[in-house]
């Protein structure tokens, strides 16, 4: 089987997702082979980008392309955070103004046309069948049937997780039914998972894709492929496979290993989420096996750190990754409770080689947090933020705006909470609430077309306290991003990469 990961999605890590497939798929004996072609199709443009009439800016940011690359492949970068900006900012300009002619917009994390939605079927439709419109279809082209010609696989799978990746996804889609038409494609990812989960969902790509998989894609693809796994493939639990990925090529200082210790978030019970419209279940893998899994492959590839990609890191995981050291650096999501609140367990955690906690605050709120049913205290997000910066991992704060019950009153509440804890923050995330199209919450509220198209996942709503989008962005632009306590703080954010870099600025102070 060949597994691809299409563009557009960050460089900076492999894809966790088609390892764990890769790793399920050899332990049944079955060869596969990996093309992340969204690495292989970024370097590729700008290898030797294609700048009909490029201005000051882009024709000096082309000159230093190849320093720039290697910039952020340095650990010195991530010591100079203007440095890394500058690289950062010529590498998605050069990409962008590569992708203008063709009427899009391209980055390190993006892409867009004018005039295709990925929120639309019929646009994915013709993506597919004008291949040759997408930038990256030379690459395409040439890498895509190299790897069909050499390889012959039996089916081809694609992993599709974001809206950024859909129309080239749809591009590679359109190329291999047009060249090799008999060879069987499968598609599934989160994205694709969301799709197949809205109610009243009919499959607009019959013709197009052969099989569509929803959830994790272990014991669908064995079926497929014609193999008994002998029991429950989500009960196995089988090691992720990095070998066939290139894992020294990616934007980042160092070999980067993503792994899931679950699938599903152990909480399960915010107001809009989507896992939790969707129905997916909460899966954990063992600790013991997680920290066999990880023992392995760190030995195996030696990464500069380790990323836990769980929705949200489990207190008993925790518990275990403390009790068992990784030997190199590790961050991911936990939820702001015990045992955080703990300042001698985050000292043990720290010790095991945690550098980092993304951890999800959204509203500074009480009366929100309880709204939403976030499970949180705002004194448990006090202590959890002293306990955690007091041992010296740093932290990554999410923040939720616009949600139905917050109004202006409640969001200058999250803007002082952030003030009076702004030294315990190293990073933030700022985001306006997006509703999910479906879901027992979404029927309370009066909704509207947010984005137009069979596929999209999110409507626009009127808000129960006038609280709307517009009002929320020039709270934000005005008055909390302007605060000096914050600004310093979203200053730091890597920009594009966020969350995925700032490790390593924590990790060469």
């Amino acid at each position: 089987m060949l597994l691809i990961h299409p563009p557009v999605a960050k460089p900076c890590e492999p894809p966790a997702g088609i390892a764990k497939l890769c790793g399920a798929l050899s332990s049944h004996g079955i060869p596969v082979e990996v093309l992340d072609a969204n690495l292989e199709g970024l370097l590729d443009l700008l290898r030797e980008p294609s700048l009909p009439s490029a201005d000051t800016w882009t024709k000096r940011a082309s000159r230093n392309l190849s320093r720039h690359l290697n910039t952020l492949r340095e650990w010195k970068t991530y010591q100079h955070v203007d440095r890394y900006k500058r690289a950062v900012s010529d590498v998605n300009r050069v990409l962008d103004q590569t992708a203008r002619p063709l009427g899009a917009h391209l980055g390190l994390a993006n892409y867009q046309r004018q005039d295709l939605s990925p929120n639309r079927s019929a646009d994915l439709i013709r993506a597919a069948e004008r291949p040759e419109e997408n930038p990256f279809y030379p690459c395409f082209r040439k890498r895509l049937l190299e790897f069909v010609q050499e390889k012959n696989p039996s089916l081809v799978g694609l992993s599709l997780n974001y809206l950024s990746q859909a129309l080239c996804a749809f591009a590679m889609i359109g190329l291999l039914k047009r060249e090799v038409p008999r060879l069987p494609l499968v598609l599934g990812g989160g994205l694709v998972t969301s799709w197949m989960r809205k109610p009243g969902w009919t499959n607009p790509f019959n013709g197009l894709v052969d099989h569509l998989v929803a959830g994790p894609g272990e014991e669908p693809l064995l079926s497929i492929l014609g193999v008994k796994s002998g029991e429950q493939a989500t009960d196995r639990h089988d090691a992720p496979d990095y070998g066939r990925l290139p894992l020294n090529d990616y934007l980042s200082p160092g070999g980067v290993l993503p792994y899931s210790a679950s699938s599903g978030c152990y909480w399960n019970k915010c107001s809009f989420c989507p896992e939790r419209a969707e129905g997916s279940p909460y899966i954990p893998i063992p600790g013991k096996k997680v920290i066999g899994d990880l023992q392995g492959l760190i030995q195996r590839h030696q990464p500069a750190l380790v990323h836990l990609v769980d929705n949200a890191i489990s207190p008993a995981l925790l518990k275990v990754i403390s009790e068992n050291p990784l030997g190199v650096p590790w961050y991911g999501f936990a939820r702001m409770t015990h045992p955080l609140t703990d300042p001698d367990f985050c000292t043990v955690l720290k010790q095991s080689g945690c550098v980092m906690l993304k951890l999800g605050l959204e509203s500074g709120d009480q009366a929100v947090l309880d709204q939403m049913q976030k499970g949180i205290s705002l004194e448990e997000a006090s202590a959890v933020l002293k306990s955690v910066k007091k041992a010296g991992i740093a932290t990554y704060v999410y923040l939720l705006f616009g949600t139905p019950p917050e109004g202006l009153e409640e969001a200058r509440k999250t803007l002082e909470f952030v003030v009076t804890h702004h030294e315990d923050i190293d990073f933030l995330n700022v985001a306006i609430f997006n509703l999910p199209v479906y879901g027992p919450d979404t029927q309370q509220l009066n909704t509207r077309v947010f984005y137009e198209g069979d596929l999209s996942l999110y409507v626009d709503f009127e808000h129960p306290k006038g609280w709307s989008r517009k009002k929320v962005r020039q709270f934000l632009d005005k008055e909390f991003g302007r605060h000096p306590a914050i600004a310093s703080i979203i200053r730091r954010d890597p920009p594009v990469f966020t969350s995925n870099h700032a490790p390593f600025f924590v990790m060469s102070q």
